[in-house]
Formats: structure tokens, C-alpha cells, sequence
């Protein structure tokens, strides 16, 4: 049983997605595909268990080898992320049925359970899998699910953010295609542990130097860097809040893994940074990601859409990590990318608490909302003070680690333009605390009621988890310097 793990990690939500159109109740949908996701999250922790002991585990499909057959590898880099996708899957499940409910038909439910489950499918596949084909193919199979997830949001603008999603999801995949066509014209493989060992005699030819800028690009659009990011907003601020609370805090994250992967494991670090100007690209880029998206979030009424371009910015101060190019550099990016998770999944599942009770995300509709539903606003306050990254939060956490790779590196002006980035976050999450708190309720309206127990307690979880791995972060620090330390040895 246990040598089979990496398979069953994909395989469970794989099987559960046509069950659902069998079982076809909505209660009945949802609670299996609860269970579903409760598995594969156990799955994730026994692998995570088995590489600390063992180390990198390989899983041939169908008997054949590597690099003829196709090669599920899992290393601490993709047991960290598939931990934090089931994770966070769970949690957002828990508290699906009151918030769907609400905002679906009860025949659209059904079916939003099922892509649900392909989309976790999709995303698990891509962290679990070694074959550079596979990556593309389980891309489009979460990128397919969370285009139908998105359209079903009960605004019509849904269905535009989805059709936007669509074409620019599908440029994305494109460019990642051509460059994975192009390493597999130039190497004769598809596996990626066999990419890194044969790209480097034919690494100075113009046909990989494409091959590497279609993949990049490619994957930025995927994981939404400036400006490559238009699609995000609104597929975020229309998409069912559920949808939103699972996409917010899984999908761009397994983009930055891609990203991670073939930058270190399969092209090399070397080749990376040393042979083109990709440190320039993305600090420049993730500077600018994070100034304008913040810039643009203070100036959002819809609140929904404030946090979309919140996460913007957010992933700025990722690509800015990659950036820097050092093992602290690399921590802090590994570090943010967790944190970041637990930050906007409490923050979206708590809108979505908001959504039920009081119908609407436009910020004057929070007026007064501090008192009347002060559990579900304090949610949302301590998740704006992680984005801000105060002192006890995993956003600090998160921008320690990223200020200090800067000044090792003697990039002490960039790291006060981060210090600066995080003054605009302080700005439009006062906003938010200003309309609650010192506002008025509206006089037209009857008091709201707190959010139900089962959307409360999820969005307290990760509440909760947001300031446990802010003061014991041995978890998430350990996990990272030591992935950090075996890509910078494995990329040389």
C-alpha cells in the first residue's frame, strides 16, 4: 500500500469525480467529495512522512521505467505543496454546503463538486508527477475545472471573468507546450529527471533558449505576474466563493512550483540566471507587481476584487524571493507561498460567511459590520494583518525572510521598496476596518446574524493557523531552508 501513495494521491479525487454524477444529491455529492479531499490530504501527509524518512520517492506507471514509462517523483518541494493543496481543499470543502447553497441551484451543485474534484485533480497531478508532458496535460485538466467552476457564479460577469480566463489560460498552455515540444525535439525525452541530465550538451543552442523563455512566459501568465494578471481579478471577485477560497489559495501557488521545478531541477540554476537576464526580469517585474497591483486594490469598491489584486501584489513578493537568487532568497519565496495560502483562505472564507448573511461584497455594505458580525470581520482583520505582515502573523514571517535575503545580497533599496509595498496593503485593508468598525449600519437594513458554525469554523482554522505559524514556524521554516538547500545543490 504504501508504495503505491503517489499514485493514490491523484487517483482518489480522479475516481470521485464521476462518482459524484452517479450519486447526484446534492448532500450526498458534497459529503463524499469531503471525504475524498479529507483522504487525499492523509495520503499527502503519509508522503511527506515517507521522503523525510527516505527520501525522494519514484513511481513507475504500468510497469515501464523511467524515462520510457511515464514517473510520479515526489521530493520535500512537491510533498509541501501537495500537503498544502489537500490541506486547504479540506477546509474550504467543510465549508462548501451553506455557501453553495446559497449561490447555486441545487442541479449546478452537483456538477460544481465534480470540477471541483477534477480541478484537485489537476493540481495534484501536476505536483506529483516527474514527466514535463504530464505537467501540460493535468494544467489543462485544473485549468478546464476551474473555468467552469468560475462561470458558474450566479453574476452574470462570471461568465465574462471565465471566457477571459479561458483566452488567456489558453495562450498560457500554448507557450508551455511549444517549449515543452521544443526540450523534447532538442533531448528525445519528456522526463524531467532525465531533461536535467541531457539539456546541458545542448544547452547553448537557440532552440532551448526558446524553449526556456515559451515556458516561462507560459507559466507567469498561469500564475498571474504582472502584467500578465488580467485575467485574475475578476475570475476571483465573480467566481462562487467557494471556487474563490480554493483558486485564491491552490492555483497560482502549483504555477510557482512549476516555475521552482524547471528552473532549478530541470534547466539548472546556472543556465537559469548565469546565461540569461531572468533575475532582472523577475525582480523588475515583481517590484512592479507589487506597487501596482496594491496601488490599484486601494481604489477597489468590490471587495472581493480588492483581495484579487491584493493577491497581485502578493505574488510579486514571491517572484521578487525567486529573484533575489540566494538560498534565503529561495526560503522566503517557499515561506510566502505557504503563508500566502492560509492568508487569503481565511480572508475569501470569511467573504463567503459575509456573502451569506448579508448578500453583497461592495464595501459600503460592511458598514457597521464590526459589531454585528464581529467574528467574521475579526477573521478578515487578522488576514488583512498577515498581508500587512505584522509581527506574529505568517506574513511576517514571510517578509523577514525576504527582507533579509535582500540585504544579504546588499539590495538594501529594494528591500525599503518592500517596506513601502507593505504601507499600501496597511491602506486598503484600513479601508475595510474604517466602513465596519467606525461606520454606521445602514438604517434600511435589519441586523445581520454572525456567519453559520459551517463556514465560521473553517475561516477560524486557518484564522488560527495564521498566527500558530507566525510564532512556531519550525514547521514551515524547516521544511523550506531545507528544500531551499537541496534545490540549490541539486541545481548546480
Amino acid at each position: 500500500m504504501i508504495e503505491h501513495l503517489p499514485i493514490l494521491q491523484v487517483i482518489i479525487p480522479l475516481l470521485a469525480a464521476p462518482i459524484c454524477l452517479i450519486l447526484r444529491e446534492a448532500q450526498l455529492v458534497r459529503w463524499f467529495t469531503f471525504i475524498a479531499s479529507v483522504l487525499a490530504f492523509a495520503v499527502s501527509i503519509l508522503l511527506l512522512q515517507q521522503v523525510q524518512a527516505h527520501g525522494t520517492l519514484s513511481y513507475s506507471l504500468g510497469g515501464w521505467d523511467a524515462p520510457i514509462g511515464i514517473e510520479y517523483r515526489i521530493d520535500l518541494l512537491n510533498a509541501y505543496l501537495l500537503i498544502l493543496v489537500t490541506s486547504i481543499s479540506s477546509v474550504a470543502l467543510f465549508a462548501a454546503g451553506p455557501s453553495l447553497r446559497n449561490e447555486l441551484s441545487e442541479r449546478k451543485e452537483s456538477y460544481f463538486y465534480v470540477a471541483y474534484l477534477l480541478c484537485l485533480t489537476g493540481l495534484l497531478g501536476i505536483l506529483a508527477t516527474g514527466d514535463a508532458f504530464n505537467v501540460f496535460v493535468f494544467l489543462e485538466i485544473s485549468s478546464l475545472a476551474s473555468y467552469t467552476m468560475i462561470a458558474m457564479g450566479r453574476d452574470r460577469r462570471a461568465l465574462w471573468a471565465s471566457y477571459q480566463y479561458l483566452i488567456m489560460g489558453t495562450i498560457g498552455a500554448t507557450f508551455i507546450l511549444i517549449g515543452i515540444g521544443l526540450m523534447y525535439m532538442m533531448t528525445g525525452t519528456l522526463n524531467m529527471y532525465d531533461l536535467a541530465e541531457r539539456l546541458p550538451e545542448v544547452q547553448q543552442t537557440k532552440t532551448v533558449f526558446t524553449a526556456f523563455a515559451f515556458f516561462v512566459v507560459g507559466v507567469c501568465l498561469k500564475l498571474a505576474l504582472f502584467p500578465l494578471h488580467l485575467w485574475l481579478p475578476n475570475a476571483y471577485a465573480y467566481a462562487p466563493s467557494i471556487a474563490t477560497v480554493f483558486l485564491a489559495a491552490t492555483a497560482t501557488k502549483v504555477a510557482i512550483y512549476v516555475l521552482l521545478r524547471f528552473i532549478f531541477s530541470v534547466y539548472g540554476f546556472e543556465f537559469s540566471f548565469s546565461h540569461l537576464p531572468l533575475q532582472e526580469i523577475l525582480v523588475a517585474l515583481g517590484l512592479m507587481g507589487v506597487f501596482a497591483a496594491s496601488i490599484v486594490a486601494i481604489y477597489q469598491t468590490n471587495v472581493k476584487r480588492l483581495f484579487a489584486y491584493s493577491s497581485v501584489a502578493q505574488i510579486g513578493y514571491m517572484i521578487l524571493g525567486l529573484g533575489v537568487g540566494s538560498k534565503t532568497g529561495l526560503t522566503a519565496t517557499l515561506l510566502h507561498l505557504f503563508n500566502h495560502a492560509l492568508m487569503k483562505g481565511a480572508i475569501f472564507l470569511a467573504l463567503a460567511g459575509l456573502v451569506y448573511r448579508v448578500g453583497s461584497v461592495h464595501l459600503r455594505a460592511f458598514s457597521g459590520l464590526g459589531k454585528q458580525m464581529p467574528w467574521t470581520m475579526a477573521a478578515i482583520v487578522v488576514g488583512g494583518l498577515s498581508l500587512i505582515g505584522v509581527p506574529l502573523t505568517v506574513g511576517f514571517v514571510s517578509k523577514w525572510y525576504l527582507v533579509l535575503a535582500l540585504l544579504e545580497s546588499n539590495w538594501w533599496p529594494i528591500a525599503v521598496l518592500v517596506l513601502m509595498g507593505s504601507l499600501l496593503a496597511v491602506i486598503y485593508v484600513w479601508r475595510i476596518v474604517e466602513v465596519a468598525y467606525f461606520h454606521k449600519a445602514m438604517q434600511d437594513t435589519a441586523p445581520y446574524k454572525e456567519a453559520p458554525l459551517m463556514i465560521l469554523i473553517p475561516t477560524w482554522i486557518l484564522v488560527l493557523a495564521n498566527i500558530y505559524f507566525g510564532i512556531d514556524t519550525g514547521f514551515t521554516v524547516g521544511l523550506s531552508e531545507q528544500i531551499s538547500e537541496i534545490l540549490f545543490e541539486g541545481a548546480k
